[in-house]
């Protein structure tokens, strides 16, 4: 069932009348489009990243302790991108994939769908809410 450009699709099917095709293809367009642009966003800041470093390298003779704290904190602001860009990216292409095996809505956890209102706000939502919980609580 396609709302507000997310699919309930696989197992919890049934409980969606009515999807076609159609609605398949434009939750793998917005799925797609979003992995692209995060695709995108990732390269740029791995050359951004490289830019920095090789600046770093290059202007490092006479910094002090505030010049070399700063770099510093620069650097792990741009790992921290990185990293946070790379799960966004992979978060999407897990979702793509989902759609192909047709386990996409379903809840990895407990395989019951994942409500429609969730895949609205994180179209690449793996759990239902109860699940996510459980996982939250377990690893504080």
């Amino acid at each position: 069932m396609l709302v507000n450009g997310a699919v309930v699709a696989g197992k919890g099917a049934s409980t969606a009348k009515g999807r076609s095709v159609e609605e398949f293809e434009q939750i793998r367009v917005i799925l797609q489009g979003r992995f692209e642009e995060l695709d995108r966003e990732y390269e740029e800041a791995v050359a951004q990243n490289t830019r920095l470093r090789l600046v770093e390298i290059g202007d490092a003779a006479g910094d002090d302790q505030a010049d070399s704290g700063s770099k510093t904190a620069e650097r792990d602001a741009a790992t921290s991108l990185l990293r946070t860009l790379l799960d966004r990216r992979t978060q999407a292409e897990h979702a793509l994939q989902r759609l192909d095996d047709g386990t996409y809505g379903n809840c990895e956890g407990c395989s019951n769908p994942i409500p429609v209102e969730r895949l609205e706000v994180f179209p690449s939502a793996t759990t239902c809410v109860n699940c996510k919980q459980v996982r939250e609580r377990r690893a504080s």
